[in-house]
């Protein structure tokens, strides 16, 4: 079983005594009853890429930031851009843990944009699971993939009958191009496959996801 602690990394930076950018980095800290090596090993992946997002913030983002606001004229608004890196926990049963991770960013206009990301963890041994450790063993990508895709699109012809427009007209295609099987968490009733803004709906659904049941 897994423990987990939430480490942070944040800042505001400065211009001028503008404020230009705000980043807030959260990113998790594992104890494990199962291998303490595959902890650290996956505490010091964690890290690393916390540091390295500092890093791009401090230096990267900052320099776009200071330069925009430096372009405005004299007394005119700078709304500041912000950076932000959350994480949460979905399932944590036995030596296996998985958690989606967001990045949210605004660099001006009418709203941010958020990337999502996941991981499923075995702590026996620190490997990182992947779709297919979850489907009958041995069966091929041909066979696992169209059935989720076939069930996916079922859910959204019934959101759909609830919410018209929710999705593109062409989501059955799109849902098809834009599948990424590492796109997917546990979660106590089974996996959830999601997709990014944009990808087969409008802004305004978000993130889509779908519940698959074993």
């Amino acid at each position: 079983m897994q423990t987990i602690s939430k480490q942070t990394l944040s800042d505001t930076l400065y211009c001028h005594e503008i404020p230009v950018l705000t980043y807030r980095i959260e990113y998790p800290s594992f104890t494990t009853t199962c291998s303490q090596t595959a902890a650290q090993e996956i505490n010091a992946l964690y890290a690393e890429e916390a540091k390295a997002a500092e890093t791009y913030c401090q230096t990267v983002l900052f320099s776009v930031a200071a330069d925009q606001a430096g372009s405005l004229l004299p007394g005119a608004h700078f709304p500041g851009f912000q950076w932000l890196l959350t994480y949460r926990l979905t399932y944590n049963r036995g030596c296996i843990t998985s958690l989606y991770l967001e990045q949210y960013s605004y660099m001006g206009g009418a709203h941010g944009n958020t990337v999502r990301t996941s991981d499923t963890w075995d702590f026996k041994d620190g490997r990182r699971l992947t779709l297919p450790d979850f489907c009958e063993p041995g069966s091929p990508e041909l066979s696992w993939r169209p059935a989720m895709l076939q069930e996916i699109e079922r859910q959204v012809k019934e959101r759909l009958s609830k919410t018209p427009g929710a999705y593109f007209d062409d989501y059955p295609v799109l849902l098809r191009q834009s599948f990424q099987p590492a796109q997917f968490y546990l979660v106590p009733d089974g996996i959830v496959i999601y997709y990014q803004p944009y990808d087969i709906a409008p802004y305004a659904t978000g993130l889509p996801e779908f519940l698959l049941r074993p």
